[in-house]
């Protein structure tokens, strides 16, 4: 026993060579590169304050139901007491919805008999492609019938024509004038920044061409109304017209909405009338170039009260706007020879 104890603990002092593993072999394709990546040190990204009604908010517009309104499918009333959710709304003749907005004013029940009238638009904002849509557009429809908009407009006008700046100056442009004028800007002397407005006719157009620079996206043009030969009509149209914006839905892309005033419940409800068809005109000068239809629904509202008449706008578009483009050709062609 006791040699084979001694036998076991020589074993123990023999130092046996240490055994390295070698590799032959060059390394797995990209794993210096994994391994260079690992060491980058990741930057995490810090999110600012979100207010709670903003958070959540692609989750919300899921699952928030759909802003269109098609009640087309649905069978119309053949009785005057029915439930509402199974037919077809009613459309209102516009004269009528306006007496009906009169009847909650009343002295009696509201007691708003001056209260606004509020026009909402619901469009149809797909573009000539279905991929495309039309994107938030401003523009001021022309009101036969002026009324207290609450807007402080300023307007400088440019025409050689000595009738038109009078007339001009008598409906509320700020300044009017020709070759002068142009002069008076050129020194200085005229800021054109302070006014919201600038309008002429073509044929100053190529006199003008030297203030373009100054002017920017304010230089007179065809598609933004404000170049026609018309100079006293485009005074009253922007000083009494009514200011609008079309605007798209963030999350339903073919869906956009116009809200706006085209008076008040004490005027005349003819007047009213036109104003609506001249807004509705307008409008549809800005569909795009497709077929179908551009303007989805209108509806009458007048707060405090929460009523809302729908009114038929195709009965104001009987007529073609053939003598609008006809218009629109002559001045572009006026404005091209000069």
């Amino acid at each position: 026993m006791a040699l084979i104890s001694r036998g076991f603990s020589l074993i123990n002092r023999i130092q046996l060579p240490a055994v390295t593993q070698v590799r032959e072999y060059a390394a797995r394709k990209g794993t210096r590169d994994k391994r260079a990546k690992s060491k980058v040190k990741v930057e995490v990204e810090k999110v600012g304050f979100i207010p709670h009604n903003q958070r959540n908010r692609e989750k919300f517009l899921l699952s928030r139901p759909k802003r269109k309104f098609d009640d087309s499918w649905k069978q119309l009333p053949i009785d005057n007491v029915y439930p509402q959710r199974y037919y077809q709304w009613r459309v209102y003749p516009f004269q009528e919805a306006i007496l009906c907005h009169r009847e909650t004013h009343h002295p009696e029940v509201y007691n708003k008999p001056n209260s606004n009238v509020h026009i909402t638009i619901e469009l149809n904002m797909e573009g000539e492609k279905k991929t495309r849509f039309v994107d938030n557009f401003t523009r001021i429809a022309p009101m036969p019938n002026g009324f207290d908009h609450g807007e402080q407009r300023s307007i400088i006008a440019f025409t050689k024509n000595e009738e038109y700046q009078e007339q001009a100056k008598a409906l509320g442009a700020t300044i009017v004038g020709g070759l002068d004028l142009i002069r008076e800007v050129q020194n200085g002397s005229v800021d054109l920044q302070e006014f919201q407005f600038i309008l002429a006719e073509p044929q100053i157009l190529a006199e003008l061409v030297v203030l373009r620079g100054v002017m920017r996206r304010k230089f007179p043009n065809v598609k933004l109304g404000t170049l026609d030969m018309d100079i006293p009509a485009m005074v009253k149209k922007f000083m009494n017209g009514v200011n609008y914006t079309g605007i798209k839905d963030e999350f339903e892309k073919d869906f956009g909405i116009i809200e706006t005033v085209i008076g008040t419940l004490d005027m005349n409800e003819k007047h009213l009338e036109e104003n609506f068809a001249s807004l509705v005109e307008d409008v549809m000068k800005a569909k795009p170039k497709r077929p179908g239809q551009f303007i989805r629904r209108c509806l009458v509202t007048s707060p405090p009260s929460r009523e809302k008449f729908k009114v038929d706008h195709n009965l104001y578009l009987q007529q073609e706007h053939s003598e609008t483009k006809s218009k629109t050709e002559e001045v572009e062609a006026v404005a091209a020879a000069n």
